[in-house]
């Protein structure tokens, strides 16, 4: 008998399912009336990057949007008649991962290449149960226990990717900054800085340190992701501002966060001497 693919917090109860049909009935009812996904925004006037998201199951069309979608493309109540799903599965998510973010992890989970500059935080593939506990009990506004430990379920359950067979390819350019704010005190601290050096020590991970002496910097607009999702031979980018999050599909604005990644990875310490650095680093207490 064939094993069963463990399910994600996120499928537990369907909903990725409802909108991951959503999307494609969107997209089908889309292209029956010759429209392409720039037309549709601006006929509804939301950007390219949403339609193109909530399509891809990565951002959830929310009621108001729906209304709007089923009259434009004449879907005859079809979408509206969804609404009160989609609302009950809005309700139940807000105990989980936020509703933006259960689509990209899903996304992430499946990629064939995922790269990461971080600038503040350590980033959640990185994080140990710790860590992640001390960002989120910090979170603003507070979050209750049941939503803490169930976010932090959610992000050790997207660690998975590491180990995934056939492994991703990876790659990260951490601030040194990063590797310098001790949250949780100097015992979490360091048992995050291990897990880096752990991380980084695996095949098929490149990590580098952007040292904070640097004299100039081709990214100074804050931290983002970029990935190859399975079955394309294109990049996406992923940003997240305050909560604000953004996938970036218009080839010429990820071809200019793909410049801005590599000219970070010339200017930043080597894989090697990264880890010696984090070593280093270690050694001083």
């Amino acid at each position: 008998m064939r094993e069963q693919r463990p399910e994600r917090p996120a499928e537990a109860d369907g909903t990725s399912l409802l909108f991951a049909a959503l999307g494609r009935q969107i997209k089908l009812l889309r292209e029956a009336r010759g429209m392409s996904q720039r037309e549709l925004a601006a006929a509804i006037h939301v950007s390219l990057d949403l339609i193109s998201s909530i399509e891809r199951n990565v951002r959830i069309p929310q009621p108001n949007l729906l209304t709007l979608l089923d009259k434009v493309l004449d879907a005859r109540g079809l979408l509206l008649a969804v609404i009160p799903d989609v609302k009950e599965a809005l309700t139940r998510a807000r105990t989980r991962h936020p509703e933006w973010y259960r689509g990209y992890a899903n996304l992430e989970s499946d990629a064939v290449e995922l790269h990461f500059y971080a600038n503040q935080g350590v980033p959640g593939l990185l994080q140990t149960p710790e860590h992640a506990e001390v960002v989120f009990r910090k979170h603003r506004p507070l979050l209750d226990e049941e939503t803490i430990d169930k976010r932090i379920a959610d992000r050790l359950d997207r660690q998975k990717v590491l180990n995934r067979r056939p492994a991703p390819v990876l790659s990260y350019v951490l601030e040194e900054a990063v590797l310098d704010r001790p949250l949780g005190g100097w015992e979490t601290h360091e048992t995050q800085l291990r897990r880096i050096l752990e991380v980084g020590r695996m095949r098929n991970v490149e990590l580098q340190v952007m040292p904070t002496d640097v004299d100039e910097h081709p990214n100074l607009q804050g931290a983002f992701n970029l990935l190859i999702p399975k079955g394309e031979n294109h990049q996406v980018g992923y940003t997240e501002v305050q909560e604000h999050p953004r996938l970036i599909t218009d080839p010429a604005a990820v071809r200019l966060l793909a410049e801005r990644y590599g000219i970070m990875r010339a200017m930043a310490l080597t894989p090697r001497k990264s880890l010696e650095l984090i070593e280093r680093k270690l050694g001083k207490r």
